[in-house]
This record gives C-alpha cells, sequence and structure tokens, in this order.
C-alpha cells in the first residue's frame, strides 16, 4: 500500500464538472494497492496518517496534528503510485491490485479514517477524476507499508 499525503490548505476532487468531494484545511491522500495488501497495511497507514503531526504551533514547529486543527482528509484512489517506468516510455501497471481487490481495501481503508473521528472526503474509485489543491508549505508525505 501507498500514501502520497500532501498538506492542503483547501483541496477538490470533480468528475465530469462536478465536485464530489471538496476539505478545507487537512490531507489529500493519494492512495494506491498491492495485491497483497490487507487489513495490516490498512491499520498501520491508517494510524500514521490520522496521528502525524505537521501543522505548526505556537512557535512555528511541526507539532499539531489533524485533528488538534479540526482538519480533513480527501482521499483519492490512484493505482498509477504503483506504476513501473523502468522499461521503456510506457508505464506498466502490473504491480497495481486490480480493481476488485484495490476497491474494497480503499472503500474499508476510508471506513477506517473516519472510524477514527476524522472528516473525510473521498473521489470515486475508477473515475477519471480533476483534482485540486493547494499545497501548504509545501509538506509531501510518502508512506509505504
Amino acid at each position: 500500500m501507498r500514501i502520497v499525503l500532501q498538506k492542503v490548505n483547501h483541496a477538490q476532487v470533480s468528475i465530469d464538472g462536478t465536485v464530489v468531494g471538496k476539505i478545507g484545511k487537512g490531507y489529500m491522500l493519494l492512495v494506491g494497492f498491492a495485491p497483497g495488501d490487507g487489513d495490516e497495511q490498512l491499520d498501520y497507514l491508517v494510524h500514521k496518517v490520522v496521528n502525524l503531526r505537521v501543522f505548526e504551533d505556537e512557535q512555528g514547529k511541526m507539532n499539531r496534528g489533524l485533528k488538534d486543527v479540526d482538519g480533513a482528509i480527501l482521499s483519492i484512489s490512484q493505482f498509477t503510485l504503483y506504476a513501473d517506468t523502468r522499461h521503456g516510455n510506457r508505464p506498466g501497471f502490473t504491480a497495481a491490485a486490480k480493481p476488485a481487490i484495490a476497491k474494497p481495501l480503499y472503500d474499508r481503508f476510508n471506513r477506517k479514517l473516519a472510524a477514527s473521528g476524522v472528516h473525510v472526503e473521498t473521489g470515486r474509485f475508477g473515475a477519471d477524476m480533476q483534482v485540486e489543491l493547494e499545497n501548504d508549505g509545501p509538506t509531501t508525505i510518502i508512506y509505504e507499508k
């Protein structure tokens, strides 16, 4: 499982010109799955994301977490995180989980995030989406489990 997390001032995802997910301050997550992923990866990464402290405190240090700033998460499925670009100019995606495996994992991941007490917005699995965001910092963290 791979996640690219960006700390944002705001972010939204649209499909065919219609906004389907929108947040203010928080994290925009690009989330990809591999065939062997399961609850071990989901639980570990939910814990890491929800408890990450990258928001500034009174001294300007990255010391506050998402809940401390009443932040939210915009979670976007992103199989291209498993692109293989070693050969040729066209990426291969054989390392990414097939949709029948990835979609239930993505749905479960988002439910677990929400169960932790964080507001979660999402895109639509498998859709052609347009994502807009304002990266704060910029702060970008990559997770892999």
